[in-house]
């Protein structure tokens, strides 16, 4: 006490620095602890935006204008409640989703389950490469040069790169989403009727308007979502200490995702449905017809974000299709391994982006139809997928004192329930299109 009352104040000074800087380090440390948990939900739920994505939202905007941002709100939610169970059984289980449906559901119902997301995925993935095209074309790169090397570049980043360098590069790619909040910008929407779209819940009852509602939905929220987004956990060794920030990375990464679709239906709100073009088949149509609208710098973002896109997805898609099967079928897995160490997980990436980059080159490939096919077998898995996610993550065994409470799990039954509904009605209505 003697002390501290004759210590010169340099001496109080000096102290006061140390604690100071000690501080800012341990502040520093806790703010590199939060990074290094983030990446997976961020792009898990960035990978939703991909090509067909785009499009989807792009027709959106282009036919109802601003009526249909009101959808992004239970969206939002309902993604939230999903990502967030998925990413807590991978943390608390240090099991992938595929694992644990082959514990709990038996081989043959996994089997099942993981054939359809094997033909859905593909179909998807193959979509991606074909979005490449059309994003490279519209930059005057020709396909035969562009989709080559995107595919050369996304085998070896993640074939001879590791789990951390293959997630920093598909965060640096979700960088490239913030060009459709420029696009937004330089469409010069009315800001008042696009926020009265968000609030102010408008219906129409006719076929064309829930169909296109039900695609929102679907495109939204997809089964490969989920499987990456838990298999990505568990590959980079969260554990329940971590829980908290991995929560704040599915419910940041919803939020980022859902911002940048929202941004995209803005967009073309504000030009393409302004100035009477309503029909949209594709991003490459919607970059094309925002040219002479909005001017060039708006087409070559809409391109520039629809190569990022396609490259993410790219990635994320074969990647959970590997990790699923890999997992249905007990073996090997993971980013790091290698071939000798994990031959059937690295296979199935490489034959899918094989398979992508070879179909998307043979000229007319029926587009349209391909994504109709993927979206119906998705429609039919999503629900399937959903109520095994719920009940697992309901399950004491499995949770323990993490599982679902009474409130959460009746958020997370009905928004399965009305999603699994959509879902079942999207199908009907596309079956019905065909003939």
């Amino acid at each position: 006490m003697l002390f501290s009352r004759l210590a010169p104040k340099r001496l109080v000074r000096e102290a006061r620095g140390m604690y100071s800087r000690e501080g800012r380090r341990l502040s520093d440390h806790r703010l590199f602890a939060y990074l290094a948990i983030l990446g997976p939900g961020l792009i898990a739920a960035n990978a939703g935006n991909d090509a067909s994505g785009i499009a989807t939202y792009s027709s959106a905007g282009a036919t109802y204008g601003y009526s249909l941002l009101w959808t992004f709100i239970p969206m939002t939610i309902s993604l939230i409640v999903v990502q967030e169970m998925c990413v807590r059984m991978g943390v608390v289980t240090g099991q992938g989703l595929a694992d644990l449906i082959r514990e709990q559901f038996g081989v043959r119902w996994t089997a099942l389950v993981m054939l359809a997301l094997l033909i859905a995925n593909t179909g998807v993935i193959i979509s991606e490469f074909v979005g490449i095209a059309q994003a490279s074309e519209l930059m005057g790169v020709p396909r035969w040069a562009s989709v080559p090397a995107a595919a050369a570049f996304i085998w070896w980043l993640v074939v001879k790169g590791s789990q951390r360098r293959v997630e920093r590069v598909f965060l640096a790619m979700s960088l490239v989403f913030f060009a459709y909040v420029l696009a937004a910008f330089l469409a010069r929407p009315d800001w008042g009727q696009a926020a009265a779209g968000f609030v102010e819940p408008q219906f129409e009852f006719t076929s064309a308007y829930l169909f296109t509602t039900m695609a929102l939905i679907g495109t939204t929220i997809t089964p490969f979502m989920q499987v990456y987004a838990q298999s990505a956990v568990v590959e980079k060794g969260t554990d329940t200490d971590d829980l908290t920030i991995a929560r704040v990375d599915a419910v940041s990464g919803t939020l980022f995702a859902n911002t940048i679709a929202a941004c995209i239906m803005i967009a073309t709100a504000a030009t393409l449905h302004v100035h009477g073009v309503f029909e949209v088949d594709s991003a490459r149509t919607a970059a094309e017809s925002l040219a002479p609208i909005a001017g060039q710098y708006a087409k070559y973002l809409f391109a520039i974000g629809l190569l990022g896109a396609a490259m993410l997805a790219m990635g994320v898609l074969p990647l959970s299709t590997a990790y699923s099967v890999s997992e249905a079928l007990g073996f090997e897995k993971g980013i790091s391994r290698s071939f000798r160490e994990a031959p059937i997980f690295l296979g199935i990436f490489t034959g899918l982006i094989v398979i992508g980059c070879f179909v998307a080159l043979i000229p007319g490939i029926p587009q349209i139809k391909l994504l109709l096919l993927t979206q119906c077998v998705n429609g039919l898995l999503l629900p399937i997928i959903l109520a095994a996610i719920v009940i697992l993550a309901s399950n004491e065994e499995i949770m323990g004192k993490y599982k679902n409470s009474l409130v959460f799990n009746l958020t997370a039954w009905t928004t399965a329930a009305v999603v699994s509904i959509l879902s079942v009605l999207l199908i009907g209505k596309a079956i019905a299109d065909m003939f």
